[in-house]
């Protein structure tokens, strides 16, 4: 098994419990491993074969912008859910974190796998 990943991909958005959070928009950074098998990408060098982190990136950026969520638990499963079924991914690994929002505190978040990582 191989693993495509994208780092501190940081996108704003609505996210928070609080009154105030409702109202501005605050930076959530991702982190994602993705199982991909990418032989036949490198043998053939064609993106066809190959997990587009590109379209990745982009389509979680613009559903997590239009957004609103009270809960980084809510959207860690929906970036999990997207990722696994639009871009045939058998497993993921997310690390969602929302920087800045515990006084103190470098970044808060949490970090989920779903699917079954392949051997």
């Amino acid at each position: 098994m191989d693993i495509v990943y994208i780092r501190d991909l940081q996108v704003n958005t609505i996210i928070g419990i609080y009154d105030w959070e409702r109202e501005v928009r605050q930076t959530i950074s991702l982190d994602l491993e993705m199982a991909s098998d990418i032989r036949r990408a490198a043998e053939t060098d064609d993106i066809q074969y190959a997990l587009n982190y590109k379209a990745v990136s982009k389509r979680l950026i613009a559903y997590l912008e239009k957004r609103d969520a009270q809960l980084v638990e809510a959207l860690a499963e929906e970036v999990a859910t997207i990722v696994r079924e639009e871009f045939g991914v058998a497993w993921v690994k997310l690390r969602l974190s929302k920087p800045g929002a515990l006084r103190g505190a470098r970044d808060v978040g949490l970090i989920i796998e779903r699917g079954e990582k392949p051997a």
